[in-house]
């Protein structure tokens, strides 16, 4: 998505236009209740001028009937317009949430950027809940709103004065009450940023928990983990003393103004100018201007947060992406012939490399940033900074990323399983049926795996795959590369925790398996690199030499000590 993506106004606009209808639905039925309620304090007005003060049974049986319709008609109403409004802000916030999924898994990137898989979380759920929130509280607003003119023009017509203190009062209070929330918006931005962090770094901690206990830094991950929550902590409680301030102020000013008008009514009583029912009237519709106004109150809120969370959710669908699409789609049958031609990026400088169709073909990279930096050209997360990737003599740039990823497989070193059983990750790439399945289990020696699980195949792996050994976990990730059966497939490291027999029978196994299919080993295992056509070495970001494994391991003595040490 380009630069110039939505901004928090604009997603807030989408998410009430998208549940216009039942907004309006909501608000029709919201306006009805509450006007209902206003003519409460009316009807027994009226009840006591012209039923109890005249002593008519008949009238008096007549209002009571009046005000229990008022009730029936106010209760269904009530129900019915909560039930749509509720369900209005959950149908937007879960539109919000697909909006945000689809940015995130858009295949060119960027999404994720700065952000810990935690904090993109948070915003999906807790951001998303805020501004769908915004599409539940319109229309509690306008039913406010209607309420407030409703009370007026009843005022009106047993007192002018009275009415014209309503309609004169209300636009300055809301507009003291839209000045007073401004600091709640600020920290509530503040305080989801916080909490989203906190998120991050928890669900970063927990994912690596074994590692850390393995390396005895729990203590470490505990402070860290204790000094961003409580900076989660400290911004929560600002924001809740911002909207606990909020709240007292509003209700000060409106218990003023409801006050002056019950003053005011009492003081034309006594003088003669409201009869005693107007009289009651007035006060009740002043009692009763306290919940629209509590409303409002509760209404401003949620739109100042709604609005920072927006602002949240916009810069997620307007964060550049990381590359450009092409137009132009890979064949179905692509050879696999890949192409570098003088690429520069990051630690590679001017790479030059032609890996034919077909051939099985080993990298040696001393430099860790430059194994990346290679493979994350050739998954085209990002676009060499100089120079050029070709695909069958296609530049990559020039191609859809989704499908030339569809061609393409980068399985990287530290590939993550799903929270399912051992064959639903090994299928999870897999376009043809249970040969191709049983194939990659066998050549990645996952089989093995399975068979020492209590369900076998069909067991769950637990915690992401964590209740797996190190090389257990590798061997099934690689059985899912292969099992995907792409035209050209990049490992990197894919055998680095499994034990050195296991390594030369999927050695062994990887280049039958791939017999005909363009593949690329990142690598300096000597069983993997045994089994290659070819050997590049790259050195200083640049390839240095290449050859077979046996001619450069006899021939070339810092590849001899990055292979063998």
């Amino acid at each position: 998505m380009p630069t110039g993506g939505p901004t928090g106004g604009l997603v807030l606009r989408r998410a009430i236009r998208g549940q216009r209808r039942r907004v309006i639905a909501a608000s029709l039925l919201g306006m009805t209740h509450q006007g209902c309620e206003a003519l409460v304090p009316v009807v027994i007005g009226a009840a006591i001028d012209t039923a109890v003060a005249t002593g008519s049974s008949e009238q008096l049986l007549r209002l009571l009937l009046v005000l229990a319709v008022l009730f029936l008609v106010l209760s269904t109403c009530y129900r019915t317009s909560a039930r749509i409004t509720e369900g209005t802000g959950e149908i937007a916030a879960h539109r919000l949430r697909l909006d945000l999924a689809a940015r995130v898994l858009d295949p060119r990137g960027g999404a994720d950027a700065d952000r810990l898989p935690g904090a993109l979380t948070s915003i999906a759920t807790n951001d998303a809940r805020r501004v769908g929130s915004v599409a539940t509280v319109i229309s509690y607003g306008v039913s406010a709103v209607a309420a407030l003119v409703i009370s007026a023009v009843a005022l009106l017509d047993i007192s002018v004065p009275l009415g014209l203190l309503v309609l004169l009062g209300i636009p300055p209070l809301l507009w003291l009450g839209h000045r007073i929330s401004r600091p709640l918006e600020r920290r509530s931005e503040t305080e989801q940023e916080r909490a989203a962090h906190a998120s991050g770094v928890a669900a970063d901690l927990v994912s690596g928990l074994r590692v850390l206990k393995g390396m005895g830094a729990e203590s470490a991950a505990v402070a860290r983990y204790r000094t961003t929550s409580q900076d989660s902590l400290a911004a929560a409680l600002r924001a809740a003393r911002s909207r606990a301030g909020h709240e007292g102020a509003v209700l000060a000013l409106t218990g003023v103004f409801i006050a002056v008008i019950a003053v005011v009514g009492a003081y034309l009583a006594m003088d003669g100018s409201i009869s005693v029912g107007d009289l009651v009237a007035a006060v009740g519709l002043a009692q009763f201007l306290l919940g629209p106004f509590q409303l409002l109150t509760y209404v401003n809120a949620e739109l100042a947060q709604g609005r920072a969370s927006a602002r949240r959710i916009a810069e997620v669908l307007a964060a550049p992406v990381t590359v450009e699409a092409g137009h132009e789609v890979p064949a179905d049958r692509a050879a696999g012939q890949l192409a570098l031609r003088g690429v520069t990026l990051g630690a590679l400088r001017g790479v030059d490399l032609d890996l034919p169709a077909g051939s099985l073909t080993g990298i040696v990279a001393q430099d860790p940033a430059a194994a990346r930096d290679l493979l994350v050209c050739l998954a085209r997360e990002a676009d060499p900074a100089e120079g050029a990737i070709e695909l069958d003599g296609t530049p990559l740039t020039s191609l859809d990323p989704d499908a030339l990823r569809r061609v393409v497989l980068v399985a990287h070193h530290d590939a993550d399983l799903f929270e399912s059983t051992l064959l639903d990750n090994v299928r999870a790439g897999a376009d043809g049926g249970t040969t191709s399945v049983e194939r990659a289990l066998r050549a990645s020696a996952a089989d093995d795996v399975a068979r020492l699980l209590p369900d076998g195949g069909d067991t769950l792996l637990a915690e992401r795959g964590r209740s797996l050994s190190g090389g257990q976990r590798q061997r099934v990730a690689l059985a899912r590369a292969l099992a995907a059966d792409r035209p050209v497939l990049v490992l990197h490291d894919p055998t680095t925790a499994v034990d050195t027999v296991t390594e030369s029978r999927i050695a062994a196994r990887l280049r039958e398996i791939r017999r005909d299919r363009t593949t690329v080993l990142v690598t300096t295992s000597p069983a993997l690199l045994a089994v290659t056509d070819r050997v590049v070495v790259l050195e200083d970001g640049a390839v240095r030499a290449a050859g077979h494994h046996t001619e450069l391991l006899a021939a070339d003595a810092a590849y001899r000590a990055a292979v063998l040490a």
